[in-house]
């Protein structure tokens, strides 16, 4: 019997990173071909287009996208990401991982990823709430609490979620807060759901600073390419959490170093009110580029993904390479680093679960109408991110994979396993 030919409707140097990962994991545990494609291609996608009035009374159309790759074990779970050059290749692999990392941390979802192709950052509130609102519109038909609930991603945050919440509830006639997560507290949102995703690439960091390269956090030296959420959250707890030392930062515009240390309250202070690292008097300009290639106990990617390219990793000098942002390391690049023995790497499924752990948290307090202090919230974060860091240890121990491969095959095989457990719908 011949082979189906799969669609080119996601093809992306993302998808083709994913599809690649994919393969390779499924070859190393033998995987069985039967099914092998329904474990790596999208159950389903939603391409929707957003027409908004803007302030000046002009109408502009926008392009939407909804990718649920999995549904076997529970609704899926995703953000959405508001971004100029987003494309449904890129959606699309950005569900795959999802849902390799919500089973590698052991959650009841499926991945899904979505967002909109804008630059939100062109747009008044008014206009983003209008586009934010006319977005859930669209996906209603496809998502609800036990099918997908979309979270925040890069370009959207909690007011944006509530946004969203609120267009949903009122199509639905009554509140629904656990459509989306991360949403303000005022309105259901989770103490410790801002800063999880950091707080937990922190964790991680000076687990595996201590636990295996035997160094102690206050020791060392740390450079962080993203100043997002993400970034900023990890700069802060590294910095008052583990005693290390930040020494360089950046964002779209570009970077600041300091060999002695970044006073991160105050870039991050000035951040927020200048809307750049540019300008920052505490230190020195650098670009992204420089960055990478700093020497440094711990680099962190935490903007997007493809910037660890096969000549970065030749040129990095850091001896944790740890993965906050989704799909930073190529392909190639991550053969370059399979054969250096100097540099051990927190892979992104791991490193960046901490976000998609804390709205499991968040979605649970809103169905059982209780709610957890932020410390609460924390514990069990770190709880869960421990378990799952000694299953990709175990992994990799038992089958001497690297450190990506114990991660991947482990997600990989518990969504396999829960297709194969449900069977073919005939």
């Amino acid at each position: 019997m011949s082979k189906v030919i799969i669609s080119s409707l996601y093809d992306s140097p993302e998808f083709r990173m994913a599809c690649r990962q994919f393969d390779q994991a499924a070859d190393a545990i033998n995987l069985p071909e039967a099914i092998r494609d329904r474990a790596k291609y999208p159950r389903r996608c939603i391409a929707v287009s957003l027409p908004i009035q803007r302030d000046d009374g002009s109408i502009a159309l926008y392009e939407g996208y909804r990718v649920q790759h999995s549904l076997s074990t529970g609704p899926s779970k995703g953000g959405v990401r508001f971004h100029p050059e987003l494309c449904l290749g890129e959606v699309a692999a950005l569900a795959v991982w999802m849902s390799w990392k919500c089973a590698l941390v052991g959650l009841p979802y499926g991945g899904a990823k979505g967002g909109v192709s804008v630059n939100a950052a062109q747009l008044s509130p008014t206009e983003l709430e209008r586009l934010s609102r006319r977005y859930m519109q669209e996906l209603i038909p496809f998502i609800g609490p036990d099918v997908d609930v979309p979270a925040p991603d890069m370009g959207t945050n909690a007011q944006i979620m509530g946004w969203m919440m609120d267009t949903y509830s009122n199509h639905i006639g009554h509140l629904v807060p656990s459509i989306v997560t991360g949403k303000p507290l005022s309105l259901g949102g989770s103490q410790g759901r801002s800063e999880a995703t950091g707080a937990g690439v922190a964790h991680l960091v000076c687990r595996y600073l201590k636990d295996f390269l035997k160094i102690a956090p206050a020791e060392a030296t740390v450079a962080i390419q993203g100043f997002g959420n993400v970034g900023s959250e990890a700069a802060l707890a590294l910095s008052r959490n583990c005693g290390a030392k930040v020494i360089a930062l950046s964002d779209e515009h570009g970077g600041i170093y300091n060999p002695r240390g970044i006073d991160v309250p105050r870039a991050l202070s000035y951040h927020r009110y200048q809307a750049t690292l540019r300008g920052f008097d505490g230190a020195e300009p650098i670009s992204n580029d420089e960055l990478l290639s700093l020497p440094c106990t711990v680099l962190i990617p935490a903007a997007v993904q493809r910037v660890i390219t096969p000549t970065v990793a030749a040129t990095l000098r850091c001896r944790l390479l740890a993965e906050a942002a989704n799909g930073p390391t190529t392909y190639s690049a991550d053969k370059i680093l399979e054969t250096r023995d100097d540099i051990e790497v927190i892979p992104d499924i791991l490193c960046n679960a901490g976000g998609v752990i804390v709205s499991y948290f968040e979605w649970l307090q809103n169905r059982a109408c209780e709610y957890w202090d932020r410390d609460t919230v924390l514990a069990k974060l770190f709880t869960q991110l421990d378990r799952a860091l000694e299953a990709v240890e175990a992994q990799r121990a038992k089958y001497q994979f690297s450190r990506r491969l114990a991660a991947q095959t482990l997600g990989i095989e518990r969504v396999a396993h829960a297709k194969q457990a449900r069977g073919l719908f005939p």
